[in-house]
């Protein structure tokens, strides 16, 4: 392993490496489009977050999309660094780091899609929870809002249980002290679409509450999302069977890269050590 080459002209031993530039810029690619990709992410969070008011932002943190995308932004950008400079340096200590981070991401999506599915119960009232908190802050949040309205919009669906859950937010509740002009009505992405009308009427959903199912389903969407998304779940198995095996695919190529990378550095290094204790002999 470690002599020259046959003929005396040839390259000496050291030339040769256990390292495949392949596997190394393919790694060092990979990890670089993810990391421009998590500085976006970081600068449109934080972009979306200085345009609000303080006191909105504060009430909702838990849910605010802002922060969500930062905290993924960051992330993202600190494993996808540790890919970039362990590959393109072939430190081990960064890119066991990279390959570790991976993997545990990778497990805990795991988990979290076999707990919900075992627990499923447990998973709609925790959506259930997450739904109703996010009609309390309504009106605090103008990301939020905008959520809530594409959501309503796209499943044809109005409050987490029923239209009546609107009554949870100061400016929609429906007892007879709140003087809101906004008091017993829903948001007007509840509203049945009418092709017709050029232009939204923000105010068809005025007094909604006060009304009986019946009545009001002349008007707005009366069932609740929860009942529309677990419907639209189950009749979208394969498409999120899709979304996820997309998510898995790049984590799994790069802690696969990474561990081929991680062995062929340690190879490469055993070589040079062998190289260095041998160079002395009348063989080599």
């Amino acid at each position: 392993m470690g002599r020259r080459a046959a003929g005396g002209g040839g390259a000496p031993a050291e030339d040769f490496s256990f390292v495949s530039p392949v596997v190394k810029y393919v790694l060092f690619f990979f990890n670089a489009l993810f990391w421009v990709i998590s500085m976006v992410m970081v600068a449109v969070g934080v972009y979306a977050r200085l345009l609000k008011h303080a006191e909105a932002a504060m009430a909702c943190l838990a849910v605010d999309p802002a922060v969500l995308l930062v905290v993924v932004g960051v992330l993202t950008f600190l494993i996808t660094f540790c890919g970039c400079v362990g590959s393109l340096r072939e430190n081990i200590c960064l890119l066991q780091t990279f390959s570790v981070c991976l993997t545990v991401i990778f497990l805990l999506q795991l988990a979290a899609g076999v707990l919900g599915f075992v627990f499923s119960d447990k998973a709609r009232g925790k959506v259930s929870e997450i739904i109703n908190g996010a009609i309390v802050h309504y009106r605090d949040d103008l990301d939020l809002q905008n959520l809530i309205d594409f959501g309503q919009k796209e499943f044809s669906c109005c409050g987490g249980i029923s239209y009546k859950d609107w009554s949870q937010n100061v400016y929609f509740n429906c007892t007879a002290a709140n003087p809101s002009r906004e008091r017993c009505s829903v948001p007007f992405s509840c509203c049945l679409r009418d092709a017709r009308e050029a232009v939204i009427n923000t105010m068809c959903g005025q007094g909604m509450q006060a009304m009986g199912y019946l009545e009001a389903s002349a008007f707005i969407h009366t069932n609740g999302c929860i009942d529309k998304l677990v419907n639209w779940i189950h009749s979208n198995l394969f498409l999120l069977g899709g979304i996820a095996l997309g998510l898995a695919v790049p984590q799994l190529v790069g802690i696969l890269l990474a561990q081929i990378l991680i062995s062929q550095v340690r190879d490469q290094i055993k070589l040079q050590l062998y190289n260095q204790q041998h160079r002395t002999d009348p063989w080599y």
